[in-house]
């Protein structure tokens, strides 16, 4: 009974709920637990950008074995340092250099467990009064949200579907202030498909520098091209602005549950490690949780020695899955491709509402679909595109053209009568 009349002096952020509500994880939930159970077709999961359940996408055998290696060496079962162990950093460091005019050290590379956290970890150490971030629009939501968790002001540039999903680099400079930290770039693109050229890259760099701002680049979808644009890092222009990157392991290995992930300073002049940047990212690291120890040990033998020919296969099978949902969405009505995918697991796709009779946005779009043909999308809205829609194509090629065919039949039994 004393309890009852207590009064308690904590309370909840309700900022985090609203927040929460939003993530792709909550509406996936929600999506989800909207099939119909009765339905006798099996679901088919069109929201999330997790291939690794399909036999066509499992990763490579090398390292699957790196891993079991590893493991049974006994030397990776203790505590790594906080930044990551250094086999594992130099291997990375190594690898993405491959990429870039001038080569990475280990010193540059710090790991995470997965892109998520690096994201976590750059906001975190960019926040203090007053600051605020530039985020594109559409985009992974992960940055609005952890913005939010740290009390960042961001503020919106959009990405121009008309051409090619680009950066509209006006409206990066009439959003800046003398208390704008950094802009964000996804590239390979989620949620749009979108891959950079080198001469835009070159642009975002200097308009960038001009702002006297750093670029944070996720690049979680490295090299996963397959359309006329090869992949070009941001780090190649880290002598004309300071770039943070963000990557992983999870996407070009298809491992996203195995949570390894890095934040690379590329940043030939010195300015983040003047500004005392890498010295709080040090920091913030040494309060984090680490990646698991035996998967930085087997880092090494998973770059080093995977065979092209995985990758090979593995674009190949994206290339084709793209093709298909870009043709497919050419004969569903109520669905429009601005821009074919190049890049990443993803596309956006408009929805013509005025041709459908009683759907009201792409929230009621996603929900009456799931329930009534057992297809999952993500609403557009998640994203930052009310009235779009994501759609992944990084499943069997079977499995996506059944969908798309249950979608084609959702629009047409919900057309307005012409």
């Amino acid at each position: 009974m004393e309890n009852k009349s207590k009064q308690w002096r904590f309370k909840v952020r309700k900022d985090l709920t609203s927040v929460s509500e939003f993530s792709i994880r909550s509406v996936l939930g929600k999506l989800y637990r909207a099939i119909d159970a009765t339905d006798t077709r099996p679901p088919i999961y069109l929201g999330h950008g997790d291939p690794s359940t399909f036999p066509c996408f499992r990763t490579t055998p090398v390292a699957e074995n790196s891993i079991v290696d590893a493991l049974r060496s006994a030397k990776f079962n203790g505590y790594a340092p906080g930044v990551g162990i250094l086999p594992a950093r130099r291997a990375i460091a190594e690898h993405l250099s491959s990429n870039l005019p001038y080569k990475l050290s280990a010193d540059d590379v710090n790991l995470t467990s997965g892109c998520f956290q690096a994201i976590e970890v750059v906001i975190s150490v960019l926040t203090q009064p007053g600051a605020n971030i530039l985020l594109p629009r559409p985009a992974f939501p992960t940055y609005e949200a952890r913005a939010t968790f740290s009390k960042l002001e961001f503020r919106h540039f959009d990405l121009l579907s008309e051409k090619g999903w680009e950066v509209d680099l006006d409206a990066v400079e009439a959003l800046a202030d003398d208390n704008t930290v950094a802009m964000v770039i996804i590239n390979p693109g989620n949620p749009c498909g979108n891959v950079y050229s080198y001469q835009h890259l070159q642009k975002i760099a200097e308009t960038a520098s001009k702002l006297g701002i750093m670029v944070i680049a996720d690049e979680v979808y490295d090299r996963i091209t397959f359309g006329s644009n090869p992949f070009v890092p941001m780090g190649t222009f880290g002598s004309i602005v300071p770039v943070i990157t963000v990557g992983s392991i999870s996407k070009r290995w298809v491992v996203p549950g195995w949570r390894l992930g890095w934040l690379v300073i590329t940043d030939p002049n010195g300015i983040l490690k003047e500004t005392k940047i890498v010295e709080s990212i040090h920091g913030y690291l040494n309060i984090c949780s680490d990646p698991a120890t035996f998967i930085q040990g087997a880092i090494p033998k998973i770059l080093e020695d995977t065979k092209e020919d995985f990758f090979k296969n593995i674009l190949n099978t994206l290339r084709q899955a793209s093709d298909i949902c870009y043709e497919k969405i050419k004969d569903i009505d109520c669905l429009t491709c601005p821009h074919k995918p190049e890049g990443s697991m993803f596309v956006m796709v408009k929805l013509n509402l005025s041709l459908l009779e009683d759907i009201v946005d792409d929230i009621d779009f996603c929900f009456k679909l799931v329930k009534e043909e057992s297809v999952v999308l993500i609403p557009g809205i998640t994203v930052g595109l009310k009235n779009w829609v994501r759609i992944t194509f990084a499943i069997e090629p079977s499995s996506l053209e059944d969908a798309l065919g249950r979608i084609k039949s959702f629009g047409q039994r919900h057309a307005k009568n012409q």
